[in-house]
């Protein structure tokens, strides 16, 4: 009679087990990608929202809603809670700084309620 193999319908169990691994590998690559989305979001609308406010017919307070309306057409509407618009100065010149406080999606879209801070600036007239 043949002897039986020991390492017969392990090829199962290893599958199983690697796959599970390679599932939490991509999903880890999926939510940094998630990541590194709302951030890149954010700071262009941000930095939008200060160019649109600088202009001689807009006040501050466009640019920030400017910046609401960018990211609620993009993101949740949880990432524009948080906007504020102050004018601040750089040597001689006055600055229109938008800055934008949004969570860090840690898991899905979920995370810290202040994540990422990000600023965008522009030269006033």
């Amino acid at each position: 009679m043949a002897e039986r193999d020991p390492q017969r319908g392990s090829a199962v169990a290893e599958f199983v087990m690697v796959s599970a691994v390679l599932m939490l590998l991509f999903m880890a690559c999926l939510q940094i990608g998630f990541a590194l989305h709302v951030r890149n979001t954010v700071q262009d609308a941000s930095s939008t929202g200060a160019r649109y406010g600088a202009l001689r017919d807009r006040t501050p307070q466009d640019g920030a809603e400017r910046t609401r309306e960018i990211l609620s057409a993009s993101l949740p509407q949880r990432y524009a809670q948080d906007v504020r618009a102050s004018v601040t100065s750089d040597g001689a010149q006055r600055v229109l700084q938008i800055t934008v406080a949004t969570p860090l999606p840690v898991l899905g879209p979920w995370g810290p309620a202040q994540g990422i801070e990000v600023s965008g600036h522009a030269i006033l007239p």
